[in-house]
């Protein structure tokens, strides 16, 4: 077992202690006094394995082994806070001038242009002073941003900040993702706060006169500029070759990368059948990328150990050519990587591929940015190889096949069903999903994107001869409508998937110790292991059971922070709940995937949706009065309040401010009485200022949600 045998593995014992360090560096990133003592505990685990390596007793051999461990933890812990210190950068609160240069094509969202830029400076009336730091733009949609491109360089004027969450509960991190990314801060650009300074096309211009413009005359298109602009050359050839629609966002995605074309029904589509990871470059693809290059330059192989190595050389060159031309892509990276490994294991003659391979390969990235551990294509993709390497040879030989056809077919089973127990338990927990035919969409889908991938390299190549370049790209798009089509049929069969799945991390974990105690009884068949694997079994069962009774659905109100979409949520113990939208422009798509986690949490059934006066036997709303379970909640989003008194007010348990009211507390007192204040996200800032000192002036509770993020309240 390879428990057993890890000694056999040395960079597994290196990487394992690494892994954990970057996690400690990133959970305790924000205490203050973690970098301190990373460095201390750094420099003294050095200086002790450097004293044990010299020491050479052999007695204390299992204290090198420790200090290196401990070792790795504090190299991974100092990796990823510098990393993540490298993002930190302090803006003003006030709109300022900066250069920037967009490194990225801009991509079109719903209202903005979307864009990641290199802040280069800030300018002021004190002087310009360097940045240096990236940031993720936002500009408003006008003819102007709908040309810009990777390597414009502008002059803009925002206000440019940390990256913040809205503090939502189970909501995803994502101020973190992005200081991963090395991103510093978000803006948002609006039309006519901008102006282009270079650009390989004439200027335009969006630009304040209040701005003061330079224009520098300079091309600012680095090598990633370079290389989108190759991928759009192949993306115009594709359409000049009469592909379009589903197929050309395929193809373009199986071929360079390019995913901005996928429309949002072929992406579920793939996700439902299980063929998300076709769509992304990864280790499938620089597989047969690999294996094509390998069979071409075999017959320089020939020459001996010279030819051997001349052919690793030109691998390596060819591969990471191809990595340069997809942008890249930390999925791209990973896979290259992995490969290289094999290319130069190749050239001295060791075995190709190993757990000590792939943790060397692991263990290069993380060196090289610790914060691609974080990259769930990374996870997905390393799992999958170590799960192929670990427990596919005793799952082939579980059943006998004797025709050369059977053993085909049943090796590749074997290798889908490997791949899918080991990153079975990541995909629930990120994407709540279980692809049910993943075994028949993989049995058609891989030989079919292999030919694909085959026939599109030959497509490219007879560019010189367009007649039968034409004739080849015919066939490619047979066999791109062919995999749609199959995909869409997968997807209408019956329990093509599985959703709404709800794992807590430490079950992730579980799982995985009940996969690799199973893989160790199947090994041997000893039943003190079925014993104690079947006891584990029944924990992690107990453990989910008194979570999910934790976490079951309670009658209670919800208020959510979201700017601009301001909605009281009733629920019910039974998992029926009722979302009132207070907003006839509100933002109910956004609100419904920035709450999907919490929901799949508590169990709760799709809400029905209300944006009117209604009356239900379980809710009423007149006025934007809501009455639920004994509790009203009085939505104020307008003046209609105002200027009205009564001699008995009206008792309110929450009184719920948002942006349209213009009025005082003191006014809204004269109709309700209240015992508690909600203050909505959509109000300015100086507005809930002032709302919270008329609070604390009269002695009220409140709760701001831009501050504080969601609140629950129990009935």
């Amino acid at each position: 077992m390879f428990l057993y045998n890890v000694h056999r593995y040395p960079f597994i014992r290196l990487l394992i202690p690494w892994i954990a360090g970057i996690f400690c560096g990133d959970h305790f990133f924000d205490r203050s006094w973690a970098p301190l003592c990373g460095i201390l505990f750094f420099g003294f685990f050095a200086a002790l394995s450097f004293a044990l390596y010299f020491l050479k007793r052999y007695s204390l051999r299992w204290c090198f082994g420790i200090a290196i461990s401990a070792l790795c933890f504090t190299g991974g812990w100092l990796g990823m806070t510098g990393q993540l210190q490298q993002a930190v950068c302090s803006f003003p609160k006030e709109e300022t001038v900066y250069r920037v240069l967009i490194t990225d094509a801009p991509q079109p969202k719903e209202h903005t242009y979307l864009c990641q830029a290199l802040l280069k400076e800030r300018r002021d009336t004190a002087g310009i002073y360097p940045i240096g730091h990236t940031a993720v733009l936002y500009l408003q949609q006008d003819s102007s941003a709908s040309r810009l491109k990777s390597g414009d360089e502008l002059l803009i004027s925002a206000r440019i900040s940390p990256p913040l969450n809205n503090r939502n509960f189970d909501e995803f991190d994502y101020a973190r993702f992005l200081m991963r990314k090395g991103i510093s801060g978000t803006g948002y650009v609006a039309s006519g706060k901008w102006t282009i300074l270079s650009s390989s096309k004439p200027p335009l211009s969006s630009a304040n006169p209040s701005i003061s413009l330079r224009q520098d005359g300079m091309n600012n298109f680095d090598l990633k500029s370079t290389a989108s602009s190759c991928r759009r050359n192949v993306v115009s050839l594709y359409q000049e070759l009469g592909f379009n629609g589903d197929e050309l966002a395929v193809l373009s995605a199986l071929t360079i990368g390019d995913k901005t074309e996928l429309s949002d029904s072929v992406r579920e589509s793939y996700s439902v059948v299980g063929a998300s990871h076709i769509l992304a470059l990864s280790g499938l693809h620089i597989g047969l990328l690999y294996t094509m290059l390998f069979f071409i330059l075999k017959p320089i192989a020939r020459r001996g150990n010279i030819g051997r190595c001349v052919r690793s050389v030109f691998l390596l060159v060819l591969l990471w050519t191809f990595a340069f031309f997809t942008g890249l892509s930390p999925s791209v990276v990973r896979s290259v990587s992995m490969f290289s490994i094999l290319a130069m294991a190749d050239m001295v003659g060791r075995e190709p591929l190993s757990l000590n391979t792939l943790a060397v390969a692991a263990w290069l990235m993380l060196f090289c940015n610790p914060a691609w551990l974080f990259d769930v294509g990374f996870q997905l993709s390393f799992l999958a190889v170590a799960s192929i390497l670990l427990i596919q040879k005793p799952i082939y030989h579980l059943i006998t096949v004797k025709s050369r056809i059977g053993k085909y077919v049943w090796g590749l089973m074997s290798v889908s069903i490997a791949a899918q127990i080991g990153t079975a338990p990541l995909v629930l927990f990120y994407f709540s999903r279980f692809s049910v035919h993943f075994l028949l969409t993989n049995l058609v889908v891989i030989p079919l994107i292999t030919i694909i991938l085959y026939a599109a390299v030959v497509m490219l190549l007879l560019t010189p001869f367009s007649w039968l370049q034409i004739e080849v790209a015919g066939g490619v798009k047979k066999l791109l409508e062919g995999l749609n089509f199959f995909v869409r049929w997968v997807e209408q069969l019956p329990y093509a998937s599985i959703d709404g799945i709800w794992l807590y991390q430490s079950e992730v974990l579980g799982i995985y110790i009940v996969i690799a105690l199973l893989t160790y009884y199947f090994m041997n068949r000893r039943y003190r292991n079925l014993q104690i694997c079947l006891f584990f079994i029944l924990l992690m069962g107990t453990y989910h059971a008194t979570l999910y009774w934790l976490d079951r659905p309670q009658t209670s109100l919800v208020f959510y922070n979201m700017r601009g979409c301001p909605a009281v949520h009733c629920i019910k113990s039974d998992g029926q709940s009722w979302i009132n939208y207070m907003d006839t422009l509100s933002n109910e798509k956004r609100l419904k995937h920035m709450t999907a986690n919490y929901w799949k949490r508590h169990h709760l059934l799709p809400p029905q949706e209300i944006t009117a006066d209604c009356r239900h036997a379980e809710l009423n709303r007149q006025q934007q009065i809501i009455s639920y379970h004994g509790c009203r909640v009085c939505v104020i989003n307008d003046n209609r309040w105002r200027n009205k008194s009564t001699v008995s007010p009206l008792y309110i348990q929450y009184l719920y401010l948002c942006k349209g009211y213009d009025g005082h507390l003191e006014e809204l007192a004269q109709v309700f009485s209240f015992s508690y204040v909600i203050l909505d996200a959509s109000l300015s800032e100086y507005r809930k200022h002032l709302l919270e000192s008329e609070c604390k002036k009269s002695g009220l509770r409140f709760i701001s949600l831009s501050d504080e993020g969601s609140v629950h309240f129990l009935l």
